[in-house]
């Protein structure tokens, strides 16, 4: 899929994605015959690793404390 394809594909815009690969939290592309494409699985990986939100805000802040 291409950079527009993955952005959405991951439910960012362009910019952030572009941010993310930058700062390796996603994949970098596949150059193929001058087109940038993005392999699924490894953006489904790369997502997979990002940290879950927490819960709740008590969560959060035991978490912050060392308490969790």
């Amino acid at each position: 899929m291409n950079r527009e394809e993955a952005a959405r594909y991951i439910g960012v815009g362009t910019t952030k994605f572009d941010e993310l690969v930058k700062d390796g939290r996603m994949p970098k592309g596949k150059r193929i015959d001058g087109r940038v494409v993005w392999d699924r699985y490894k953006l489904d990986a790369s997502f997979t690793d990002l940290p879950d939100i927490p819960e709740n805000l008590l969560e959060s802040i035991l978490a912050k404390a060392g308490r969790s």
